[in-house]
C-alpha cells in the first residue's frame, strides 16, 4: 500500500512538474486553467495534451502544449524550422472550420519555454488508442491503456476522416500531406477529428477544376519533426516528387490498415535509405494480395487495395469513399445523423427520435454514452422536442450505472421534471415519466426524489387530464415500495383520496380504489384502520364497480397477515357499512355473493374470537371458584362459625357486639384473627380493633356480675298458650318483663351471646313450631317504641331446657302501636280475648329512680361500651341494683342484636304457615314460665 502511494505521489509530482515547466509563463494560462496530462498527438506525438477549463465560463477544453525542451539537441536553425512547422500547422487548423476538423478554442500562444493553444475537449489521439504511448505520462492511464475500439466506432471514425478529406479536397482545394494516426484526434464524445496541417499543400489554381499542388523534394537532412511520417506517405512523394488529393487517399488506406492491425503500418521504412525502401514498397504494392489484408473486414478489403494502388488515378476519391457499403452500417449512419442534427427541422428530428429506440440496443454502451447522449440532452432546450427525446434518454439511463446516471443524466432531467409549457408537451412528459417511474426512483438519490420526482407524481394526480390520472393511479402500485413512508402517508395517499372523492370520472374513482387496495401492504395497520377504512364510508357513488372496489379494500385489509381488522371495528364500523351496501339494487348475483361471502367470513371470525374470549373468562372464573372452595374446605369448623358470625356482624353493623357477646377471651381472639385474615384492614379499622381488644380485656378483668332476683309487683298471667299470653286483654301497652335467674346459676359468671348467636339459634335441631314461634316473635317485636328499642337477648338455644340457663329481659315503654300478629294466624280483634289488666311500671321505677335520669336505649347505644358499662357496674356488696344493671346490660345486648327494623334474615315467608301444636307442652310451659314470670 505504501509503495502504491509513493508511486502515485511521484506520478502527481511529475505531472505537476511537466505542467509547471511547459506552460508556466505562456499567455494561455491567463484565460485557462491547465489540469492533468491526458494524451499526446500531432506529428511525432510532439504535442502534450492537458485537460483544462476556461476561467471565465468554466468551459471544458483541451490544452495542447509543445515543450521546447524536446528540441534542445537540435541546432538553432533546426529549432527554428521545427517551431515554424508546428506554428504553420496550428495556424492553418485555426483558419479552417469543419465538424471533421479539430476545433480550436484559443489560437496558438508562444512563450520562452513552449507553444500552446486550446481546442475542444479531447480524449486521446488515434495513435494513443492503437498503442503508441510516446510522450504520455507514466504510468499510462487505464482509460487509454484499456481502450478498445468497437466496430461501429471504427467505421464511423474512418467515415469521419473520409468526410474531412472530402471537405479539404473539394471545398478548400488542399492536400493534407500527413494523414496518420498521430494527426487523428478522438474528442471527448468519440468523434474522429483531423489535425496536423504542418505539411499541407494548397492548390495553386483553386478556381480551376484540376487543381495543382506543388510538392517539395524529400530532404533527409531535416529533423524528423520537419518531415511527414514516411510510413503513411504515398510513394509519389518520394519517387516522383509530386502530390495530389489521391496522395491523401493512399494515406487513408494505410490508416485503415493500421486500425485493423493494432496500429502497425503496412510497410516499415528505413529512414536512412528512404529511396530504396520506397522502391521496394512500390514493388510490393504492385503485387499486393488479399492475404496481406486478412485482419480487415471483408467488405472493405477491395477498397483498401484500391486506396493502396501505385497509380493515383485508380484510387477512390474521398467523396466516393464515404459512399462505400462498408459505411452503410446502421450505427455509423445513426452517429452520422447526430452530427448533422443541427441542420434538421423539427419534423425530421421527431421522425428520427421515434425510430431511435430500435437502434440504441445495437450500439455499444460507451458509444451511446459518449456520442449519442450528449446530442440528445442538448435537445432539451427545445420544449417541442422533449417528448420525442425523453424516451431515448430514459432508455439510455436504464443501461447506465447509478453513478453514471447521477453524473450524466440526472442534471439534464432537472428542468424537464418542472416543465409545464406547452401543455400538450407537458402532458406527454408526465406520461413518459410515469411509465419509467421505477427507474427514476431506483437511481435517483432520495433528496432529489422528494424535490423533483414525487412533486411530478403529485402534479399528475391533480392533472386535468383523466388519461394522466388513470395512468398515474395504475402505475403507482408498481413503485410504491420505493417511496418513503412519510411521503406516501402525508402526500401521496391524501391526493389519491382527493382524486377519488372529487373526480367526476367513474374510471378515476375505481382506479383510485384499486390503487389503494394494491398499496395497502406498504402501509401501517393502524393508519389503514384509522384513515383508509373511514374514508370508504365517505364515497358517495353506488356504482357496482365502486362498491366492488370498496369491498376489495375491506377484504384485503381483513385477510392480510400484517393488517387485519379488530373485532371491535368489525362489529362497530365495517359490518354496519358493508351489510347495507350488499343489498344495493345495482349489484348482480355474483357481486352480491361476493359481498355475502366476505360478510360471512367477518361474522365467523367475530363469533370465533369473542366466543374464545368468553370461554377463557368462564374457565378463569370456574378456577377461581374452585380455589375459593378449596380454601374454605381447609378451614376449621370454628373458622366457619366465625365467618358466619362475621357476615351477620356486617348485616347488623355492630362490631362491639362481637366482643361483648363472645363466649370467652380465646374465642374473641380467634374472631379478630379471622377478620384480619379475610381482608387487609385500613389504619382506622386496625385502631378500632385495638380499642375493642382493650375493652374486651377490661371486661375479662372485671369481677362477675351478681344479678339479684327481682320479683315483679304484678305477675303476668301464666298460660300454656303463647298467643293467649301475648294477646291477653288486648293490651295497648306492655309493661315490663323480667326473668329470674335460677339460684343454681346465679353465682356463675354471666356470659353474653357470641357473635354467631343468631346463626346458632337456628342451627340447633328444633321443631317447626318452635322455629315459627321464634321467627314470629322476633319479626313482630322488632319495632321501636317512642323512647326505647325492644331488645331481645337470647342464649344459643332460645327454647332451652330447664337445666340450661337462659335469661331474657325485655323492659318496654309504652308502645306506639300494637304488633302485627297476622303472620301467625292470630287476629287481635276477632280472636279470643283475655282479661285486660292494669299496667305495672314498677320495674322501670327501679331502673329510673329519682337519682337517675331516664335515658333512652338509642342514647345508650351511642355511648362507648366502657362509659355506660362502668356507669352501671355495681360496687361490691351493693344490693338492690343487680336487677337494674342486668336489665340495662340485657337491653344493650338486645339492641346490638336486634335493633334493626328490616332484617334480611327474617322474611315474611317464614310466617306463611300457621304454627303447629307444640309437641312438648310441659317443656314449653316451663320455658314460658321462665320467660314471663
Amino acid at each position: 500500500m505504501e509503495s502504491m502511494l509513493n508511486k502515485l505521489k511521484s506520478t502527481v509530482t511529475k505531472v505537476t512538474a511537466d505542467v509547471t515547466s511547459a506552460v508556466m509563463g505562456n499567455p494561455v494560462t491567463r484565460e485557462f486553467d491547465v489540469g492533468r496530462h491526458i494524451a499526446s498527438g500531432g506529428n511525432g506525438l510532439a504535442w502534450k495534451i492537458f485537460n483544462g477549463t476556461k476561467k471565465s465560463t468554466k468551459q471544458e477544453v483541451a490544452v495542447f502544449v509543445f515543450d521546447k525542451k524536446l528540441i534542445d539537441k537540435y541546432q538553432k536553425f533546426e529549432k527554428d524550422q521545427i517551431i515554424d512547422s508546428l506554428k504553420r500547422g496550428v495556424q492553418q487548423l485555426t483558419r479552417l472550420r469543419h465538424p471533421r476538423l479539430l476545433t480550436v478554442q484559443h489560437p496558438l500562444e508562444e512563450s520562452r519555454d513552449c507553444l500552446a493553444f486550446c481546442a475542444e475537449p479531447v480524449f486521446a489521439s488515434l495513435a494513443n488508442v492503437l498503442g503508441n504511448w510516446e510522450n504520455l505520462p507514466s504510468p499510462v492511464s487505464p482509460d487509454i491503456k484499456d481502450y478498445k475500439l468497437y466496430d461501429v466506432e471504427t467505421k464511423y471514425g474512418l467515415l469521419q476522416v473520409s468526410e474531412g478529406l472530402s471537405f479539404l479536397h473539394s471545398s478548400v482545394k488542399m492536400v493534407h500531406g500527413n494523414i496518420t494516426p498521430e494527426n487523428i484526434i478522438l474528442n471527448k464524445s468519440g468523434a474522429w477529428k483531423i489535425m496536423g496541417f504542418d505539411f499541407c499543400v494548397s492548390s495553386t489554381n483553386p478556381s480551376e477544376q484540376e487543381p495543382k499542388f506543388p510538392c517539395k523534394e524529400w530532404d533527409p537532412n531535416l529533423p524528423s519533426l520537419c518531415l511527414p511520417n514516411p510510413e503513411y506517405l504515398a510513394p509519389e512523394y518520394i519517387l516522383s516528387v509530386s502530390c495530389e488529393t489521391a496522395s491523401d487517399m493512399y494515406s487513408l488506406g494505410t490508416v485503415i490498415y493500421a486500425v485493423f492491425n493494432k496500429g502497425k503500418p503496412i510497410f516499415e521504412v528505413n529512414k536512412q535509405d528512404i529511396y530504396k525502401s520506397f522502391s521496394r514498397q512500390l514493388d510490393q504494392l504492385s503485387r499486393l494480395g488479399s492475404s496481406s489484408l486478412t485482419n480487415m473486414p471483408e467488405e472493405v478489403r477491395e477498397h483498401v487495395k484500391l486506396l493502396l494502388n501505385v497509380t493515383p488515378t485508380v484510387r477512390p476519391d474521398a467523396d466516393q469513399m464515404t459512399k462505400i457499403p462498408f459505411f452503410d452500417d446502421v450505427g455509423a449512419v445513426t452517429l452520422q445523423y447526430f452530427d448533422t442534427l443541427f441542420q434538421r427541422d423539427n419534423l425530421q428530428k421527431s421522425q428520427f427520435f421515434k425510430g431511435l429506440p430500435k437502434v440504441l440496443p445495437k450500439l455499444p454502451k460507451r458509444v451511446i454514452v459518449q456520442r449519442i447522449l450528449p446530442c440528445l440532452t442538448s435537445e432539451f432546450v427545445n420544449p417541442d422536442m422533449v417528448p420525442f427525446v425523453l424516451p431515448n434518454v430514459l432508455l439510455i439511463a436504464e443501461e447506465c450505472t447509478k453513478e453514471e446516471y447521477i453524473k450524466l443524466i440526472l442534471p439534464e432531467l432537472g428542468p424537464v421534471f418542472k416543465q409545464q409549457e406547452p401543455i400538450q408537451a407537458s402532458n406527454m412528459i408526465l406520461l413518459i415519466f410515469l411509465q419509467k417511474m421505477d427507474l427514476l426512483l431506483t437511481k435517483t438519490p432520495p433528496d432529489e426524489i422528494k424535490n423533483s420526482v414525487l412533486p411530478m407524481v403529485y402534479r399528475a394526480l391533480e392533472a386535468p387530464s383523466i388519461q394522466i390520472q388513470e395512468l398515474c393511479l395504475n402505475i403507482i402500485p408498481t413503485f410504491a415500495n420505493l417511496i418513503d413512508y412519510p411521503s406516501m402517508k402525508n402526500a401521496l395517499i391524501p391526493r389519491i383520496k382527493n382524486a377519488c372523492l372529487q373526480t367526476s370520472s367513474l374510471a378515476v374513482r375505481v382506479n383510485s380504489l384499486v390503487c389503494l387496495g394494491k398499496i395497502l401492504e406498504y402501509l401501517d395497520k393502524w393508519f389503514v384502520l384509522d384513515d383508509i377504512l373511514p374514508f370508504l364510508q365517505q364515497i358517495p357513488s353506488k356504482e357496482p364497480a365502486v362498491l366492488m372496489g370498496i369491498l376489495g379494500i375491506y377484504k384485503c385489509t381483513f385477510t392480510h397477515k400484517k393488517l387485519g381488522i379488530t373485532k371491535e371495528q368489525l362489529a362497530g364500523k365495517v359490518l354496519p357499512h358493508l351489510i347495507p351496501l350488499s343489498i344495493e339494487n345495482n349489484l348482480n348475483l355474483n357481486q352480491f355473493n361476493s359481498f355475502i361471502s366476505v360478510i360471512k367470513e367477518m361474522l365467523n371470525r367475530l363469533e370465533s374470537e369473542h366466543k374464545t374470549k368468553l370461554e377463557q373468562l368462564h374457565i378463569m372464573q370456574e378456577q377461581q371458584k374452585s380455589l375459593d372452595i378449596g380454601n374454605q374446605m381447609n378451614t376449621s369448623e370454628e373458622t366457619k362459625v366465625t365467618n358466619v358470625g362475621s357476615q351477620i356482624d356486617k348485616v347488623f353493623n355492630s362490631i362491639g357486639a362481637d366482643l361483648l357477646t363472645s363466649g370467652d377471651a380465646e374465642h374473641k381472639e380467634d374472631v379478630l384473627q379471622n377478620k384480619h385474615k379475610r381482608a387487609s384492614l385500613t389504619l382506622e379499622e386496625k385502631q378500632k380493633l385495638a380499642k375493642e381488644q382493650e375493652q374486651a380485656q377490661k371486661l375479662k378483668s372485671q369481677q362477675p356480675l351478681k344479678p339479684q332476683v327481682h320479683t315483679p309487683v304484678a305477675p303476668v298471667k301464666q298460660t300454656k298458650d303463647l298467643t293467649d299470653t301475648l294477646m291477653d286483654n288486648n293490651v295497648s301497652s306492655l309493661t315490663s318483663l323480667s326473668v329470674s335467674i335460677p339460684k343454681s346459676s346465679a353465682s356463675s359468671t354471666f356470659t353474653s351471646v357470641p357473635p354467631m348467636g343468631l346463626g346458632m339459634m337456628f342451627s340447633t335441631p328444633i321443631d317447626n313450631t318452635k322455629r315459627n314461634l321464634t321467627n314470629g316473635l322476633n319479626a313482630n317485636m322488632g319495632f321501636q317504641t317512642s323512647g326505647f328499642s325492644m331488645p331481645v337477648n337470647t342464649n344459643q338455644n332460645f327454647f332451652s331446657s330447664p337445666s340450661t340457663p337462659g335469661v331474657t329481659t325485655m323492659p318496654l315503654g309504652t308502645p306506639s302501636a300494637l304488633p302485627n300478629f297476622s303472620a301467625v294466624g292470630v287476629a287481635p280483634a276477632g280472636g279470643k280475648q283475655t282479661q285486660q289488666r292494669p299496667t305495672d311500671m314498677s320495674a322501670l321505677n327501679d331502673l329510673f329512680g329519682p337519682q337517675k335520669p331516664k335515658v333512652s336505649m338509642n342514647q345508650l347505644s351511642q355511648q362507648k361500651p366502657s362509659q355506660w358499662l362502668n356507669q352501671f357496674a355495681p360496687p361490691q356488696g351493693s344490693p338492690g341494683v343487680g336487677s337494674s344493671v342486668m336489665g340495662t346490660q340485657m337491653n344493650m345486648m338486645g339492641q346490638s342484636a336486634f335493633g334493626v327494623q328490616a332484617n334480611p334474615f327474617f322474611s315474611p315467608q317464614n310466617f306463611a304457615q300457621p304454627p303447629t301444636t307444640m309437641t312438648n307442652s310441659s317443656s314449653a310451659s316451663n320455658d314460658l314460665k321462665d320467660l314471663f314470670g
